[in-house]
This record gives structure tokens, sequence and C-alpha cells, in this order.
């Protein structure tokens, strides 16, 4: 445990926001007493319980989307061409508390490393909190919103912690001094974890001066009350779903925080992003999302390529926290990766694809076994729908399928980095330029076609274009957007699940509507049982929140604590094409590669605690701290 601290007691004051206030004594020390006794050095010292927010989307290590591409949505290209990197080591199995991926590498944007940083941060927002009261702070509503900005930090890096690493964290309500004795400290029970955390969101909660949402540039980046809604409202979810409920049934008690925690965030200006405000960009011809211009899909992508004002006139009212930078230029990095020469990143699986209903609100496979075969090589075909046709796979699909994937024959325009070869059948000739390409995705295909191991090429048959403004390019270099760590959609699909898991079927079936009829889609099929209501809910937060880095956690959650993730992960289909000489396409279903990823035993349930920390741990309390398989 001592090792947890040093870090942060060593260096938090030495981080770039706060070198200009923070200036320290000739020996490299600062005391504390002297930090708290300063308004300016108080604030700086808040400003490094900020400084371990990570950024996420893309910004992974090697621009990654870590575990979007770690479960069964996506197949990251990096893992053929560069092995060593975060996902071919967990593809492979690569992984041991000594050393894991996810706890192993530099933090690249904050993603990594989360151990040792979240500790830190946890470290600093106790520290601040049990010091502000007696603070010297020249503005009292400050110190109230400077107090209530730690608690919400504080409850917001347990919450990673405990998605991560599962039921291995003690609770820190007071800083722990190095002369304690740490051989008392506890290991706290998941449920314990979690309403200490809604504990710390409650205080934020009650405090007056913090305000609902940030509409000031300058203050971008500020926790809010907004953000305490969102976290109660996803973890008592976690808290009750089966890996981590401990056999307590907790769905009646996350049934009424998530509904409470809806009610207030719409009460308080939340709402869907529900129109096209850039209409010029996203139902133009050249922005090609879905057939006829289809408006509900513009209105899905351009809320995911467009990043949130701070104004009290947003058109976006649907974020509710968003990271501190923009995700870069990732059309070379995270879309089709021809476009500019460089690499494709996240391809969206066939198993993402058939999860995409058909535009009259059929699934296209049976929810309750969607695969005749371990492998899902042998879809089990939904036979209520009338409209998928195996042989033209991607018509009449949910509006929400155009705005997030490449398919093969969809169209992209934007600056295209190479003249077209004549095996292009369908873009040869064409030159190097902003042009109008279709994306072909087929064997042989020179460019955008399938291929085993060429980074700029797809693993699956698919491209990511759910975050990729429609014509970014290194002629109209439009980053993506800065990343939506939680935001209305997903609260009201947590209050779906809920609502659902503790019978309130009304209000489940209600809340699903609600993100449909957004979508394009229609309402759920009236009479529905509560198991068939349940597999709805989850097949809706699959598709809504598709990419998103949900689904990692999902199908854990879901999981009860001897499972595995065989069913889901194990093994990750790709679409291969083969184009006709007549023109027309045959499609086959086949594995990415021919063996089995190997990140889904039950050990993979959790990130593992690092080697050094768990065996200190258990010689200074005598219990071990690891969790399970590891």
């Amino acid at each position: 445990m001592k090792k947890i601290y040093r870090f942060s007691m060593l260096v938090f004051v030495l981080l770039t926001s706060c070198k200009g206030v923070l200036d320290m004594a000739p020996d490299g020390k600062l005391a504390m007493d002297e930090i708290f006794a300063d308004n300016d050095k108080v604030g700086a010292f808040l400003n490094t319980c900020y400084a371990n927010m990570p950024v996420k989307g893309t910004r992974y290590f090697f621009w990654s989307r870590g575990p979007v591409n770690w479960s069964d949505e996506s197949w990251d290209t990096d893992a053929e061409a560069e092995s060593w990197i975060m996902s071919g080591r967990m593809y492979n199995g690569d992984a041991s508390a000594g050393s894991h991926p996810v706890t192993n590498i530099s933090a690249d944007g904050g993603n990594g490393e989360y151990w040792a940083r979240y500790w830190a941060a946890i470290r600093n927002c106790t520290v601040f909190i049990s010091r502000i009261d007696e603070a010297t702070v020249r503005v009292p509503t400050d110190r109230a919103r400077w107090k209530a900005e730690a608690h919400l930090l504080r409850a917001y890096y347990y919450s990673e912690l405990l998605k991560w690493f599962g039921p291995v964290l003690p609770i820190e309500r007071e800083p722990y001094e190095f002369s304690q004795d740490f051989s008392t400290v506890e290991k706290a029970s998941y449920y314990d974890v979690v309403k200490f955390i809604i504990e710390d969101c409650d205080v934020a909660l009650n405090t007056a001066e913090l305000p609902w949402r940030v509409t000031t540039a300058s203050e971008g980046g500020r926790v809010h009350k907004g953000l305490a809604e969102a976290i109660k409202s996803k973890m008592i979810l976690f808290a009750a779903s089966p890996l981590n409920n401990a056999g307590q049934n907790l769905w009646p008690e996350a049934y009424q925080i998530n509904k409470t925690s809806l009610e207030n965030l719409k009460a308080n200006g939340y709402q869907l992003y529900n129109q096209v405000n850039f209409p010029q960009t996203y139902l133009s011809e050249t922005a090609f999302l879905g057939p006829n211009k289809n408006v509900n899909t513009a209105i899905y992508n351009e809320y995911f390529t467009q990043t949130m004002n701070y104004s009290a006139a947003s058109v976006d009212r649907e974020t509710i926290y968003q990271s501190r930078e923009n995700q870069g230029n990732i059309w070379n990095i995270d879309g089709i990766g021809s476009q500019d020469g460089y690499k494709s990143g996240t391809c969206p699986t066939q198993e993402l694809v058939d999860a995409y209903e058909t535009i009259d609100g059929q699934p296209i496979l049976d929810l309750d076994r969607p695969y005749l075969d371990e492998q899902h090589l042998q879809p089990n075909y939904n036979a209520a729908n009338k409209l998928y046709n195996p042989n033209d796979p991607y018509a009449n699909r949910d509006p929400r399928f155009y705005a997030s994937i490449y398919y093969n024959g969809s169209k992209r325009k934007a600056m295209w980095n190479f003249a077209e070869a004549p095996e292009s059948v369908e873009n040869y000739p064409a030159p190097i330029g902003n042009r109008t390409r279709i994306i072909a995705t087929y064997a042989g295909e020179p460019q955008t076609g399938i291929h085993p191991t060429m980074r700029r090429a797809t693993r699956t048959g698919y491209y990511e274009r759910k975050f990729l403004h429609p014509n970014s390019g290194n002629d109209n270099p439009i980053a993506g957007a800065n990343w939506k760590l939680f935001r209305l959609g997903e609260v009201i699909l947590n209050f779906a699940e809920a609502a659902a898991e503790a019978g309130q079927l009304a209000d489940a079936v209600k809340a699903v509507n609600e993100i449909r009829t957004r979508a394009g889609m229609p309402n759920l099929p009236a009479g529905l049982s509560k198991d068939a209501l349940i597999k709805r809910v989850r097949a809706e937060r699959r598709v809504e929140l598709a990419m998103e880095e949900n689904r990692y956690f999902d199908v854990r959650r879901w999981s009860l604590p001897t499972e595995d993730l065989s069913k889901t992960d194990r093994w990750i289909t790709a679409m291969e094409i083969t184009r006709n000489a007549n023109g027309t396409f045959s499609y086959k279903r086949r594995n990415v590669r021919g063996t089995e990823r190997k990140n889904y035993t039950n050990k993979f349930l959790w990130v593992p605690m690092p080697l050094n920390e768990a065996n200190r741990l258990r010689s200074i309390t005598g219990a071990n701290w690891q969790s399970p398989g590891w």
C-alpha cells in the first residue's frame, strides 16, 4: 500500500499546470501548510486533482481505441503489424500481473498506468478535502465549489479503478500517512465502494455553488453536477450486475437511483441531440450518410464528430462530460487507412454488424442464440425478419449502421493520397486528389480490400466511421471531436436496464423507445416478457453505444464471477467478400485469423493489480488482494 501513495506524495506539486504557483524551496519540497495558506496555491493544488483525467478515444498507446478493440466490437490492425502493442498482446493472451498491457504501458493521453495514476489522483483529492475547510481561500463560494469538485473527482477515479480492477480497493476517506499501520487496511466490497462513490457524488449534488453544467470556455473541463448524476447512474448499474452483486438483488436500488438521476438531468436541461445543426456538411450530397440523405443517420454522425461548445446556448445538450483534448487527425490512424497510407486501426467486426436491426425493427439474428457454432460462422437468423437478405446484407438497416460503419459499396468524398489501379474496378481510373471513392472491401481490392496483415487495410471487411468527419483529410484537417466520457443517451439506457431487471417493464420500454425514436427506428414490440425485454435492452446498448468503450465492460458485468467470455470475445469474425465476374458479390463469414483470441478466459474479467502492489499488500496485511487467476 505504501507505494500506491509514494508517487503522488512526491510529484503532484511538479505538474506543469501548477509550476508557476507551486514554486518549491531549494530543497525541492513544499510543505502542505504552505500550500493551503495561499489562495492561489490552493487552486493550483486542485488542478493536480484534474491532471490524471484520461483523454480516452483513440488515445490509448499507439493511437488505439483500447477496450473497444479488446471486446467483440472491433479488431485492431496493429495486432498483426505491431504485435508487441496492446491489442496484439491481448489477443495473444500475453498478459500477466507483472506485465499487463493495460497497467504496464506508458500513459498516452492519460490512458494507461491506471493503478498508479488514479491512486495518485485519489490521494490528491483526499488531501484537498481534508484541508480545504481551514485553507486560505479569498472567495467563500470558491471554497464550496472547489471542495465539491474534489469529492466528485475522487468519485470518478474510484469508479474507473472499480471498472478496471474490480473489488480490490480500500476506501480512503482520510489521507493515509506514511507512519500509519497499513496492516489494518481492508479491501472493501464492490457494493461498499460504489456506495462510497455515490456518497462523494451526493456531496457534489448538495453543493449549491457547483453548477449543473459548464457554460463558458474558460471553465471547460471542470466537473459539475451533471457528471455526478452520470457516475451514480453507471456505478449502481455495475454494482447490481451479476459479476458484482455478490448474490444480492440490487436492481430495485439501481432502478430508483437511475430514475432520480435521469429526472434530475432532464430537469436541468440535458436532452438527446435531436437535430442536424450543420446541414451543409451532414446532409450534403457528399456526406454519403445513408440512403437518401437520412436525417437520423446525419444526426447521429454529426453528434459524434462535433465537439461540445461550452455555452449556455450550446446545440449539444446531450454530452454530460467530455475530455479536455480532441482526438487528433484520426482519418489516417482510425478510419480508412489507405486514404493517407498509414493504418486503419479500428475495424468493426461482423458480430457488431450483425447487431444492427433492419429498419422495421427486427433483429437480424435470434437474440437467444445468435450463432449455431462457437466460432460464429453459422448465424442463427431471426425467422421473423423478412427484410434481411444475406446476399444483400447492408440494405434496409438501422440508420445508426450507416452513421457508424463503412461497408462494401459505401462511399466517401475526401483527399485520397493515391491513384487508382486497374484492379480497383469500381474506382479506376482516378488520380491522387479530393474525390468520391467507392469503399470496396472485397478480397483483392488493392486499396481498401480485406487483408490479413496490411496495416492500412481492413481485417474484417469494415471500417470505422462513427467518429470520423465525413470529409476530413490532409486537405481538410478536421480533428476527431473531444471524447464524450458521459452522455445522456447512456444514462437513458442505464435506466432502461435497471428498470427491466427490476420488473418495471413499462419504464424500460419507454426509455428504450426514446433512444430508438431519435435513431429513426420503430418502437419495441408490445408485450415483451421480462427476459425478452432485457435482451432487447442489451441489444440496444450494443448498437447505440457502439465503440464508445461500454461493450468491453458490459459483457464482463453481465457474466457471473465463475464464467468467461467465450461466447462473445473468443472468436471474432470478418465478412470475406468475393467480387464476381458479373459485378455481383458473394459473402462468406470467416474468422479474422484462424486462431482464437486468448483474452476471453475467466481471469480477463478483471485487469490484475500490478504484481509488486499485490505482493506488498499481501506482505503488509496478510490477505490476498489480487483478482482471481492472476
